[in-house]
């Protein structure tokens, strides 16, 4: 059976940027790219906000940017899923969904975390042209417009308010008559004069044309309907953690976050270490998942120094 020194699973700003110095430090990474090559960054269209690129950067290209620096330094990448891992002992043992089984010396999970989104068709095919997961990221493209965020918890009301900040009309769609978030971010969002919440409506469908979306259709409960026009659509409703293959073995948090232990990318595990989205519910950011990305891989070669015989 095959036994690899680091195994790198996910490929996004996290994976890509983990296995760049992994590969620097001679420690032979292997990458498997998962379900989507690339992460979440690959459904958005314009970055603006990663450092080093003034004018801003296509998410595809940028990811392909990362993905070719570490192919560079000598990372071999590999297509499949990790469906299930053993990791109570070194190496660990590692399942892929074809069916093949790796041995692992250390083992960086960079799986990242998956927007919950609504399900409807209409949103699908206008994901990443005016449907967004993430305000702090598309938010800025909406200077002076007026736009829609659907969800009633704390990050709803967090995006709303940043979405307020710049946008001439925030439109809060809120499923019941009743917010999910604390007490201090309700007032907050209430005070806000340009933030007006919809209670009890639902999304019934993301309009829009070749040019990307124009508005939602709404239903009230009373099944009277609406049409907000609005150029960019919003969802707050939360994000799954993509760390299924790795329990039980590594602590996570009550929502599926992976636990790392203080400042580090180390997890409950020794040599197992985790890095981006997958560990971090608050941040979720392109550059702070390849900041830790970068902790796991010199977390992972300072671990690996000191095994003896490796």
């Amino acid at each position: 059976m095959e036994t690899i020194k680091c195994l790198i699973a996910g490929s996004g700003p996290a994976g890509y940027t983990a296995a760049i110095y992994a590969a620097r430090a001679n420690l032979k990474p292997v990458l498997y790219e998962g379900v989507l090559k690339g992460g979440q960054l690959t459904t958005t269209t314009e970055i603006e906000n990663f450092p080093g690129y003034p004018q801003g950067i296509d998410g595809n290209q940028l990811m392909e940017d990362l993905r070719q620096q570490a192919e560079r330094f000598g990372t071999e990448f590999r297509t499949g899923i990790i469906t299930e891992t053993t990791l109570d002992k070194r190496p660990f043992l590692v399942k892929l969904d074809c069916g093949k089984e790796i041995l692992a010396q250390t083992l960086i999970i960079a799986t990242g975390a998956t927007a919950r989104y609504l399900g409807l068709e209409s949103e699908e095919k206008f994901k990443g042209q005016g449907v967004s997961a993430c305000a702090t990221c598309d938010g800025f493209f909406y200077r002076g417009k007026d736009v829609a965020i659907v969800g009633g918890g704390d990050t709803a009301c967090e995006e709303a308010l940043y979405l307020s900040g710049m946008c001439r009309k925030v439109y809060m769609i809120v499923r019941r008559n009743v917010f999910r978030a604390s007490k201090v971010m309700q007032e907050r969002v209430l005070s806000a004069p340009n933030i007006e919440v919809l209670w009890e409506h639902q999304t019934k469908e993301v309009l829009g044309d070749a040019t990307g979306v124009t508005g939602v259709r709404l239903v009230h409960k009373s099944g009277k309907e609406k049409i907000l026009e609005v150029p960019g659509f919003f969802l707050a409703i939360g994000h799954h953690p993509n760390s299924e293959p790795f329990l039980p073995w590594i602590a996570v948090n009550e929502d599926g976050y992976i636990v790392t232990k203080g400042k580090s990318s180390e997890t409950n595990v020794e040599g197992v270490f985790a890095a981006g989205d997958v560990q971090d519910p608050r941040y979720r950011q392109a550059i702070t998942a390849a900041g830790s990305g970068c902790m796991a891989a010199m977390d992972a070669e300072r671990y690996l120094s000191m095994q003896t015989g490796l």
